[in-house]
């Protein structure tokens, strides 16, 4: 009896134990063991089934299903000192445009410097690298390779029009009010001096091609695509996202133009398909119509096998007004 009434006395609190929940914001996100410790979680809890093991030392609810990668990529850099989300981990945490290989989320990137052992634990694909200081910044409470170190460092198992996708995206300058930020991201001068730093880096002779044909301006993936495949083709190099002025105190500002020729390009993405945004590109084509100008409207469908159907649109635009290969 007596060490019945023992257990007795011992099953209802550790039955409270572990229905405690767990602090905030363990019971949301994927967790070291040390740090849920630290915040008041007892071991007791922390082994309880209610919790799953997905790598050593860490622990994540559950009945929790994540949709975004960052909810393992923090503990992971955590439990591994002086480490930090990067490559595709990167690539798809800074919301870079373009596709590469890996950016999946099947397997979490991370970094240290050359100095130290490369990370190992399942789920993980170690890398290691000379690193200056402000290549490694801290991103939504991620530690992770800068915008720019994660071009360079994607550059490896990217083309070098996808390297170019990026770049225009680094250089882009930003509309403050849709964005809230008035800088773009890179200038031409940090892409330079990332590829300076890091000479012999795999992937850095595409990485300098890109670079080169890289342009500021391009508000989009498909319009950077879409000017490149135009350039590819031997036609001008268009202006991008360059005002327009067509008289009456009208100015437009078409993705892609041709001033000399009075060609303007735009690119149709899966918006245009709504109601007002039809009556507002009608509007605009009235506009330059008016003008004296010709637009050339480019869809997704006319970017099919290496955006031949676009490029004979708007070489037949331009032809139309006078010009011709050299």
């Amino acid at each position: 009896m007596d060490n019945f009434h023992g257990v007795a006395q011992f099953l209802p609190r550790w039955a409270h134990e572990v229905s405690q929940p767990l602090p905030e914001p363990l019971a949301s996100a994927a967790f070291t063991f040390q740090e849920a410790v630290d915040a008041g979680a007892t071991v007791g809890r922390l082994r309880h089934r209610s919790l799953v093991v997905p790598s050593r030392g860490i622990r994540q609810p559950a009945h929790l299903t994540f949709t975004e990668q960052s909810s393992m990529i923090r503990p992971l850099t955590l439990i591994t000192e002086f480490s930090a989300a990067s490559h595709a981990t990167a690539f798809t945490l800074w919301s870079f445009p373009g596709f590469l290989p890996g950016a999946d989320g099947a397997i979490t990137h991370i970094s240290r410097p050359d100095t130290m052992a490369i990370p190992r634990r399942a789920g993980v694909r170690g890398h290691r690298g000379q690193f200056f200081a402000d290549e490694i910044v801290t991103h939504k409470g991620l530690l992770i390779t800068s915008r720019t170190r994660t071009w360079l460092d994607c550059a490896r198992r990217m083309s070098v029009e996808e390297l170019t996708v990026v770049a225009d995206h680094l250089l882009r300058i930003p509309r403050p009010d849709f964005e809230g930020r008035t800088e773009p991201y890179a200038t031409r001068e940090d892409l330079a001096d990332m590829l300076d730093r890091h000479k012999g880096t795999p992937g850095i002779q595409k990485a300098r091609l890109a670079l080169e044909q890289a342009r500021v301006g391009s508000d989009s993936a498909p319009e950077t695509r879409l000017r490149l495949a135009l350039e590819y083709a031997g036609l001008p190099e268009p202006q991008l996202n360059m005002p327009a002025d067509l008289g009456a105190a009208v100015v437009r500002q078409p993705d892609l133009a041709y001033p000399a020729q009075k060609v303007a390009v735009e690119y149709e993405g899966e918006g245009h398909s709504e109601a007002a945004q039809i009556i507002r590109d009608i509007a605009r084509e009235e506009d330059f119509g008016r003008a004296g100008w010709v637009v050339v409207r480019v869809s997704k469908r006319h970017m099919e096998n290496e955006a031949r159907a676009a490029v004979a649109k708007v070489r037949s635009a331009l032809a139309s007004r006078g010009w011709s290969p050299k």
